[in-house]
Parts: C-alpha cells; structure tokens; sequence
C-alpha cells in the first residue's frame, strides 16, 4: 500500500488565548508574525485524501511521522506499507526511529536526501557530479547502508533557474563588498564586520566567500573553486528508498516520490484554489479540526468528480481535434 504524506500550516489573525493549538511556528504561508496551525494529509497513490489531522502550530514535519506509522498500521490495518515523503519529513533521525518501531516491519519508505546528505554520498561512494544526467535516471548503492538504493537525478529547468539565482546574488555580495572596501577612511574591524555579516545573511553567499579585516580596511575574494562546485550541483537531487528492486525499478521510485505533488496540489485547493479554508474564523480547538475536517471532505468529493469528469473532457477534446483535422484535410 502506497500512502503519501505531507504537512503544510494555515495562519490565524486575532487573538487565540484559549487555543492550545493554535501557536507561533514556522509558517509555510510565509506570514511572519501569524500564529498557526500545522495540517497533516495522508493520501492514496493517487491524491484521494483518506485522513487529516490537526497539528499545533509549532509542531515539526518530522516528529509527526511516528504517529502516522502508528495510525496506518493500527486503524487501517495496512501491513506492506511504502510510506512517501519529503526531505524534511522522513529524516536520517526519523528513519532510525521508524525502524525501532514494532511496526516496522514490512515499512519501507521513499524519500530524497537533503542538499548536505547527497554531497556526504557522493564524497563516501566516490562520484562525480558528471554522474546526474538530464534524461537518464542513474541509480547507486552505499556500502554503508547497503538496504538503501539512491536514485540520481537532474532537472536541467531547476539548474538553469538555481545557476541564475545564485549569480545574481554574488553580483550583488560583489558590488557591496566593493563598496565597503573602497571606503577612503579605514574603519573599525568591529563596524567592517558587522556590515560584511549583515549583506552575507541577506545573500547567503558567505560559503563562495574570503574576507578579512586588514589595517581597518576588508579583503575579499571569490572563492570560484567552491562556486563551481556549487554549480555542478545545481538542478540534481537523490532520491532514496528501501523498496527493493523486484518490487519497484527505479523510474518507479522517482514517479512515485513526483506524485507527492497530489498532496500539495489538495492543500492548494483546501486553503486557497476553490475551497477556501482560510480565514478560519472559529475560536475553539474543537470546531477548528472541524472545519479542517470539513475541508478535507469537501476535496474529497470534488477529487472523485473530476476523476469522473476528465474522462468526458479528453474525449470531448479528442472529437474537436478530430473534426478540426477533417476539416483542413477538406
């Protein structure tokens, strides 16, 4: 049985004293300042929702999984289970955990290794990033974890896209960094570094980066060895799973950890799309889950409707393509 998993948050305006759900978080709708709820929605293989369950506010994408282990295997009866999710989800720590479970047994997971993760992997097994290719799906094992099979991948859309981004943004660490070492007057290394520590947390840039703080005034350089290797990476990502091989090959693997886009695409009709859950307007927990809970019955009947309306739509659209042929042959 294949589930997918994902979270996402939903933020509140107002006061909510009496919540105990309802709390300051990292929040995924990018409203600092909000407090929140955290959503968890599991899903079948195709994105028909099956259960939702409300989360408090500063609650961790990882710390919910055991749980939904628990649940699967408790209320639902599933014993062969493929749990899919997110990098942030199913963490090297969260794995440890899941395998200490009495109901580890027949669980396997898929799921793609953090930036850090797949550079570790490749320094361990000894790759090179000319192994990522654009069309080809390469798969790898470790000997370190020999139940775990990598699958290696690169979108050359993302890379074109992450490449960019980051050269704009040395652009800009450059024109700063210029600016604060043309300065005439020497400074204080304290002022220097301040300022230099202020546009490399903006940038983020710090790792491309030499700089010191030399008879009051800054030296810095690019370092483009480290820039180039950042390059190299751009657009690749690792999926990982314990599914064996028999059992899923690895363009199986990558399809199915794609599909958790099914999830995110039932979270942007539940909060914004059609459904609309946002404001949440009720005060209390108890009708807050139920609200979600409403929600998510409300995508779930408009899930099965257009399973069953697509199919009148392509053929719809098959029979104007067809008539629009014959008409130009005529």
């Amino acid at each position: 049985c294949i589930v997918l998993y994902d979270i996402t948050s939903s933020y509140f305006e107002g006061q909510y004293e009496e919540s105990e759900i309802v709390q300051f978080g990292y929040n995924r709708d990018g409203k600092r300042g909000h407090e929140q709820i955290v959503i968890g929605l599991l899903t079948n293989a195709e994105g028909c929702p099956v259960a939702v369950e409300v989360f408090p506010g500063n609650t961790q994408d990882a710390s919910t999984v055991e749980g939904k282990v628990k649940e699967l295997r408790e209320k639902y009866g599933v014993s062969e289970l493929v749990l899919v999710g997110d990098r942030g989800m199913i963490t090297a720590s969260n794995e440890e955990k899941l395998a200490a479970l009495p109901e580890a047994e027949g669980l396997k997971i898929i799921s793609a290794l953090t930036h850090r993760e797949m550079v570790d992997l490749l320094a361990r097994t000894d790759h090179q990033p000319e192994l990522f290719d654009d069309h080809n799906i390469v798969e790898i094992s470790d000997p370190t974890t020999p139940d775990h099979r990598y699958c290696l991948c690169r979108n050359p859309h993302s890379a074109a896209r992450e490449t960019a981004t980051r050269m704009a943004l040395l652009a800009r660490t450059r024109e700063e960094l210029t600016r604060i070492a043309s300065r005439k007057k020497p400074a204080d290394a304290e002022l220097i570094g301040s300022q230099v520590g202020k546009l490399l947390a903006k940038t983020k840039m710090g790792k491309h980066l030499n700089w010191s703080v030399e008879q009051g005034r800054l030296v810095w350089s690019i370092d483009e060895e480290s820039v180039a290797a950042a390059q190299a990476l751009d657009g690749c990502y690792v999926i990982k799973t314990t599914v064996s091989a028999e059992a899923m090959d690895k363009d199986q693997v990558v399809s199915r950890y794609k599909s958790l886009t099914r999830v995110e695409q039932a979270f942007r009709n539940m909060k914004t799309v059609s459904l609309e859950m946002r404001p949440i307007h009720h005060k209390t927990d108890e009708r807050i889950r139920a609200h979600v809970f409403l929600c998510m019955l409300a995508y779930y009947l408009q899930w099965h409707l257009k399973q069953r309306i697509d199919p009148l739509f392509a053929a719809q659209s098959a029979a104007l393509a067809s008539k629009t042929i014959q008409a130009k042959d005529c």
